[in-house]
């Protein structure tokens, strides 16, 4: 088999559309002579002489007309996948998407989410998936489409954004002695029963670090896999859990929950998509991050603070949002 240059196709419909040596060189920004020889070469591979002279002009040969509308076509879906894809029409996707997220998350953008994909892309579908595959390659096997949350353990190549930022705090059932008057201190912090939330039932963390620089330790009596479950025990118990100041709380305040102040600086948390390059010129993919972003945080510009949805204490006037830089 001759080998197949694609380029004869290019020529070959050029030649036929015009008709004429000269114009399919001028449409191709070549020289005459040059076309010349390629026609010549194509009369050779399809033993053909396609264009044949009639008076001062050319006209197709039989086998050149049969040929015409095949070759328009074969050109045409050749250009079309050099063209950069046009913008998604939401009203006519019609995919699933699956998205990783921490259910802290999507307890607070899961419904806003939704409710703006449907409004949106009646035919997508969301799938949720827990945090059980972080760590692995899922990503990259093509096995979640976006993550997001906290994206600390990606593989290099992986696209990231970060969306939004927003604080830790405390978190008790209405009335707990740490959510009653002013801000505690970190000696009562450290001396109230602690639940913590782990996956995997990890041990210290940041705030133990923090507590043990001033000479505290706090009591973890309980550890829970998730956050929901973390809330009900929240609210049937003593004990003091941690939460993001945003994430979660619509929930934790149906609950009878409330929020306070920790007594300890600890970094903010910082919230981002992360995304398989494979997808990032794809029309649907790229729809579907700015539908997050939309929810999640501000659609265009740095990331921004997000505030606590809790009343603000008398005594500690709240802080006003502010913008974290890229």
């Amino acid at each position: 088999m001759p080998d197949l240059d694609l380029n004869l196709l290019v020529a070959l419909d050029a030649l036929l559309e015009e008709g004429s040596v000269t114009g399919a060189a001028e449409r191709l920004h070549t020289s005459a002579p040059a076309m010349s020889r390629t026609l010549g070469r194509l009369r050779r591979v399809l033993g053909d002489p396609l264009l044949v002279r009639a008076g001062r002009g050319l006209v197709p040969t039989p086998r050149a007309v049969e040929l015409r509308a095949e070759v328009r076509a074969l050109v045409s879906r050749g250009q079309a996948l050099l063209i950069p894809p046009a913008a998604a029409e939401p009203a006519e996707l019609n995919r699933r998407f699956t998205l990783q997220t921490g259910d802290v998350l999507l307890t607070t953008i899961g419904a806003a989410l939704l409710a703006t994909v449907r409004a949106q892309a009646p035919t997508v579908t969301l799938r949720f998936l827990g945090d059980d595959l972080e760590g692995t390659s899922a990503m990259r096997d093509g096995l979640i489409d976006l993550e997001v949350g906290v994206t600390d353990h990606l593989d290099p190549e992986t696209r990231t954004e970060p969306l939004a930022t927003t604080r830790l705090v405390g978190i008790a059932r209405t009335g707990h002695p740490l959510t009653n008057g002013a801000p505690p201190t970190a000696e009562e912090f450290a001396a109230a029963d602690h639940l913590t939330v782990s996956r995997h039932g990890r041990g210290p963390g940041q705030v133990d670090q923090r507590l043990a620089q001033l000479g505290l330790a706090r009591r973890v009596v309980a550890s829970v896999p998730s956050y929901p479950a973390a809330l009900f025990l929240l609210r049937d118990t003593e004990l003091v859990g941690l939460a993001p100041a945003r994430l979660g709380t619509p929930a934790a305040e149906a609950l009878g929950l409330a929020t306070f102040p920790l007594p300890v600086d600890l970094p903010d948390v910082v919230l981002s998509m992360a995304w398989h390059p494979r997808n990032d010129q794809d029309a649907g993919h790229r729809w579907l991050r700015d539908m997050v972003r939309g929810v999640v945080a501000s659609p265009a510009g740095p990331p921004r603070q997000l505030p606590a949805l809790t009343l603000p204490d008398p005594a500690r006037p709240a802080p006003r949002p502010a913008l974290t830089a890229r």
